[in-house]
């Protein structure tokens, strides 16, 4: 079988593939139960998958008679294009293993937890307006302006790394915004009320605007090599192409300094924004590491 066939496979059958190779790269063996506990199915259902993945890639798996399992080949070459960070979510949380009692974690990982978790009526009123495009109604908490009831169109979700937003436009400043989940309060869904033009994502400058970032390891730390090891970089550089409206949030989580002469001192700072020029009109750059606005008095983060 090709790969080119694996494409004639039902889903379930390809979720199941995928299954395999997820715990032959990953855990280093599979057996027909493990199919059979995972997804509820008969043995020789199991049996065919395994040889189904087999024709596939004959060379991934090996076969132990006395242990009766299949283990990872030497010669292994992946079927799947798996991104890191599925993987890494299916390791260390079970992620897509059975209802949420039976999750696990397939090693033993210790992740810092967020926060804040958003409370998940709320997040499903929201998901619910951005896949409807229908506006929201909510009761919105803010620093600047306390409680207040506002009507947003929600259109994407962000996660900075600590806790969740909803990028939206907000009916009363007239302006596109990103909203704390956890400062909303009787989200309403307003079925009878129509998204406008103005207020779609195409019309959100900081939202289209991508730019462009050179990162390279901060000249005053030790070591360059090992932030060019740890940061994957090429030449001794990161480049990064990201929404304005996201920009400051990444070069928060990552620790980056992004003053103009790398002045910021500490050990967590082991990447430098070479030309910090490069953030020029992007709004939420104020919440970027050392970032001087050249207009300081109207720079404002587009953050509510």
């Amino acid at each position: 079988m090709s790969n080119e066939q694996l494409a004639d496979l039902t889903q379930p059958q390809r979720d199941r593939l995928a299954f395999i190779e997820l715990r032959l790269r990953f855990i280093g063996e599979i057996r027909r139960q493990d199919l059979v506990s995972r997804f509820g199915i008969q043995a020789a259902a199991a049996t065919r998958d395994i040889g189904i993945y087999k024709d596939l890639a004959p060379g991934n798996l090996d076969y132990d008679t006395k242990n009766k399992v299949y283990g990872y080949a030497d010669g292994f070459t992946p079927v799947f294009d798996f991104p890191a960070e599925r993987v890494l979510a299916w390791l260390s949380q079970g992620f897509g293993d059975g209802e949420p009692s039976a999750l696990k974690s397939w090693i033993t990982c210790e992740i810092p937890s967020r926060l804040t978790k958003p409370g998940l009526d709320t997040l499903a009123c929201v998901t619910r307006a951005i896949h409807q495009e229908r506006p929201l109604k909510v009761t919105y908490h803010s620093l600047s302006s306390g409680e207040t009831e506002r009507e947003i169109v929600p259109f994407a979700l962000i996660d900075n790394g600590l806790r969740w937003h909803v990028r939206a436009f907000d009916r009363r400043s007239k302006d596109f915004r990103d909203f704390v989940i956890t400062r909303m309060q009787r989200s309403v869904m307003l079925k009878d009320s129509h998204v406008l033009p103005h207020e779609k994502s195409d019309q959100d400058i900081q939202w289209t605007r991508i730019v462009e970032l050179e990162l390279v390891p901060h000249p005053d730390q030790p070591r360059p090599e090992i932030a060019e090891m740890d940061y994957g970089m090429t030449g001794g550089m990161v480049k990064m192409k990201l929404r304005a409206a996201t920009a400051g949030y990444i070069l928060r989580k990552w620790s980056v300094d992004c003053s103009a002469d790398h002045s910021l001192r500490g050990p967590e700072y082991r990447l430098w924004l070479k030309d910090h020029l490069a953030l020029y009109g992007v709004k939420n750059a104020v919440l970027a590491p050392g970032y001087a606005p050249l207009d300081a008095a109207r720079a404002v983060a587009d953050c509510d």
